[in-house]
C-alpha cells in the first residue's frame, strides 16, 4: 500500500491542479481510479490509454488540446520517456500512479507512487494469498476518503482480482448487490455489483463518442443503481453490454473445447472485439487448475492475456528466444504480445516449460 505520507503529497498535487487530465488505463482498474479523483476533485478531464504495452508520446497532444496543467497517469506500467520530454518541455507536473512491478526507468522529473518502488529502488511486493497486488483505485479511495463512491472502489478492485479491506462496509451499505467470500471472482461473476463491473468494462469497449458519454455520466452517478437500472442516459453502454456479453459467450464455449490438456488451455480467436482479458479470467475461474492464454490475432500481431500461478516468470522465460515478444504485468495475470507467425512456436516453448 502507499504511505500516508505519499497519499498527502498526491492529495496535494490534486489540490493544486486548476485543470488536469488524467489518463488511465483501459480497464475498469483505471476507470474507477479516475472517477474517484474527478469525483473528489470536482474538475478534470478522464481519457482512456487504448495502446499496448505503453503510453507513447502521442497522448501528450491530448494534454496541450485541453490546456492542462496537470497530467495524472493511472495504472499504466509503461509510459515512454518521449511522453515525459514533452511534458518536461511545457513544464506540466506528471503524476505517476501504478501498482505493477517496475518495468521502466522511472523519470527524475515524474512524481512516482507505486508500493513497488521505494526510495528509487525496485522492491518486489509479496503476498500471502494468490489474487494479485492492491489495485490503484484502493489507493485513489483511500486518498479521497469519499464514502458516496465506496461502490466504484469495490467495482474498480474486483474487476482486479482483489477484495479491498473496505469490501466488509460495502456489504453493509449495499448487503443485496454482494457476496460474502473470499474470492474476487465470486464477487465479479456471482453478484449485482459484479454485474455493475461488467458493464463499466464493456463500456470501455465502445467508440470513443460513447466512452465519452459514458465517463460524464458515471461522474454524476449517485448509487451503482445508476448503472444496473437502464434508462435513456445509460441505454447506450447497457446496448454495448449486451453486445460484448453475447460475444464473450459464444468464444467461452469455443474455448472451453480446448480445456483437454492436463495443464494448458490456449485459445486463439479474431474479430474486431478485444475481450482477451473477460476470456483468460473466465477460463481461469472455470478451470483453476489450469494455465490459460487466450491469444487475439490481428494480422500480424497477436496480442496474449495469459493466466496461471506464478505465469509471468514463466511467459518471461518462454520468450526469452522468441524475437520481438515482450510483456508484463502480475506474478499471475499478464499480457504480451507475439507476431502472428510465432504463435505456434510460443504454444509449443510453453508447453515445452510447463512439462519441467
Amino acid at each position: 500500500m502507499l504511505s500516508n505520507k505519499q497519499i498527502e503529497e498526491i492529495r496535494e498535487h490534486l489540490d493544486k491542479a486548476q485543470n488536469p487530465v488524467f489518463f488511465f488505463d483501459n480497464d475498469q482498474d483505471g476507470l474507477c481510479s479516475f472517477l474517484i479523483l474527478q469525483r473528489y476533485l470536482g474538475r478534470g478531464k478522464g481519457v482512456a490509454i487504448k495502446s499496448y504495452p505503453d503510453m507513447d508520446k502521442s497522448y501528450f497532444r491530448k494534454a496541450e488540446e485541453l490546456n492542462s496543467d496537470y497530467i495524472f497517469i493511472l495504472d499504466k506500467p509503461i509510459v515512454s520517456a518521449d511522453f515525459f520530454e514533452e511534458a518536461e518541455k511545457k513544464n506540466i507536473p506528471v503524476v505517476w500512479i501504478d501498482h505493477h512491478e517496475v518495468q521502466v526507468e522511472i523519470p527524475k522529473k515524474a512524481y512516482y507512487y507505486n508500493p513497488s518502488y521505494k526510495e528509487g529502488k525496485k522492491e518486489k511486493i509479496v503476498r500471502k494469498d494468490k489474487w494479485g497486488s492492491e489495485p490503484v483505485t484502493s489507493f485513489c479511495y483511500k486518498i479521497s476518503k469519499k464514502k458516496e463512491d465506496l461502490w466504484i472502489a469495490v467495482v474498480g478492485c474486483i474487476s482486479d482480482a482483489y477484495i479491498p479491506e473496505f469490501y466488509e462496509e460495502f456489504l453493509k451499505e449495499w448487503p443485496e448487490l454482494g457476496i460474502k467470500t473470499n474470492d474476487p471472482f465470486d464477487v465479479y461473476y456471482k453478484s449485482e455489483i459484479g454485474n455493475v463491473a461488467a458493464i463499466l468494462g464493456s463500456g470501455l469497449k465502445d467508440k470513443t463518442t460513447n466512452v465519452v458519454h459514458m465517463l460524464k455520466f458515471l461522474v454524476q452517478a449517485k448509487s451503482p443503481y445508476d448503472v444496473l437500472e437502464e434508462n435513456p442516459k445509460n441505454r447506450l453502454f447497457h446496448r454495448r453490454a449486451k453486445e460484448v456479453r453475447d460475444k464473450y459467450e459464444k468464444l467461452m464455449k469455443k474455448a472451453r473445447g480446448c480445456a483437454t490438456r492436463s495443464k494448458l488451455l490456449f485459445f486463439r480467436y479474431s474479430g474486431d472485439l478485444s475481450i482477451s482479458g473477460e476470456l483468460s479470467n473466465g477460463l481461469q475461474y472455470e478451470y483453476p487448475d489450469k494455465f490459460i492464454v487466450v491469444a487475439k490475432t490481428e494480422g500480424n500481431r497477436a496480442s496474449l492475456s495469459l493466466r496461471g500461478d506464478k505465469i509471468k516468470d514463466i511467459f518471461l522465460k518462454v520468450i526469452e528466444t522468441i524475437e520481438g515478444a515482450r510483456g508484463g504485468g502480475h506474478e499471475n495475470a499478464v499480457g504480451g504480445l507475439v507476431r502472428t507467425d510465432q504463435l505456434d512456436g510460443f504454444e509449443e516453448k510453453l508447453e515445452e516449460v510447463l512439462k519441467q
